[in-house]
């Protein structure tokens, strides 16, 4: 049994082959109608139940799918109409839901519930985001990268903005396949700390910059994200703070010529990044969007590996 938490602990070898499953899968499924499941079908009798603590569009319908494509069948929680909601531990809860279903994905507000959750549960757990991570979305963006030409390793990659949950499992990801990452934040805006110094001890080269041109200069992908998450209270100030660190074909022109764009959706034209940029030829955000189905295939697929 694999949880499928973070990309960190994972070795690079899995992660590589998580991809090529993904790979594998999506062109296996070339002409079939989406509700038609695999020919495969691998994962025919297991049940996925998800938990949704935030609001999802990709994740809920990509992670359904996902189990659908694979032979399964899914079931729905949130934490409005679970036990959750009125105090149940995460704890009796992954106890409890072990018992009816054989794996568990959880969008939730706290990275610290979904290690508990894994920790109790006896059946695979997959991370579907937390504030501190999100790795189905990040390993969809490096199929995307893939598919559209892009050789990992020896690449440069570039994230602007608020040093969030993507930022974080970028450099989760860079000494895992051998990509350097740029990362540019306004004070305060930070990636995690720990996250860099982990990934710099495996090899992985991770730059921070003040500077949004000074990190997509030499860059082959600029990524961006929005600048204010679900739960976030501070929106006009943290507008206010990234404002300078908007994509614009401006900045997109300081990297690399073809540079790709990415952006993990929902986005705010405007915000975060130009509606000539996410709207033009150098995106990838709907190749990236349509990704998350094939990795979190994988993913499950992985994490039922003996």
């Amino acid at each position: 049994m694999n949880h499928f938490l973070d990309l960190w602990p994972i070795p690079s070898a899995e992660l590589r082959s998580i991809l090529n499953i993904a790979k594998s899968r999506k062109a296996a499924r070339k002409g079939l109608p989406k509700g038609t499941a695999d020919r495969d079908a691998p994962l025919a009798g297991h049940t996925l139940a998800m938990i949704f603590e935030k609001n999802s569009t990709r994740t809920r319908v990509s992670f359904d799918m996902a189990i659908r494509q694979l032979g399964g069948s899914s079931l729905i929680l949130t934490a409005t109409d679970s036990q959750i909601s009125r105090g149940e531990t995460i704890e009796d809860t992954a106890r409890v839901l072990s018992r009816y279903v054989d794996a568990i994905m959880i969008r939730a507000n706290r990275h610290a519930d979904v290690v508990a959750l894994a920790d109790a549960a006896s059946v695979p757990v997959i991370n579907g985001l937390t504030e501190k991570s999100h790795p189905c979305q990040i390993m969809a963006d490096l199929q995307t990268l893939e598919e559209a030409g892009l050789t990992l390793k020896g690449a440069r990659i570039a994230w602007v903005g608020d040093g969030n949950n993507m930022a974080n499992t970028f450099i989760h990801a860079a000494p895992k396949f051998g990509f350097s990452l740029a990362v540019a934040t306004p004070a305060g805006y930070d990636p995690d700390m720990a996250d860099v110094e982990r990934a710099r001890a495996e090899q992985g080269r991770i730059d921070l910059y003040r500077d949004p041109k000074e990190a997509v200069a030499g860059a082959d992908v600029v990524v961006a994200d929005t600048f204010v998450s679900m739960g976030d209270k501070d929106a006009d100030k943290r507008l206010a703070d990234l404002a300078a660190y908007k994509v614009s074909g401006d900045l997109m022109r300081a990297a690399n010529g073809g540079a790709k764009f990415l952006h993990c959706l929902p986005a705010h034209r405007g915000e975060e990044v130009d509606a000539d940029v996410i709207d033009g030829p150098q995106s990838l955000v709907f190749d990236e969007a349509e990704n998350r189905l094939h990795a979190q295939k994988a993913i499950l697929e992985w994490c039922f590996r003996r």
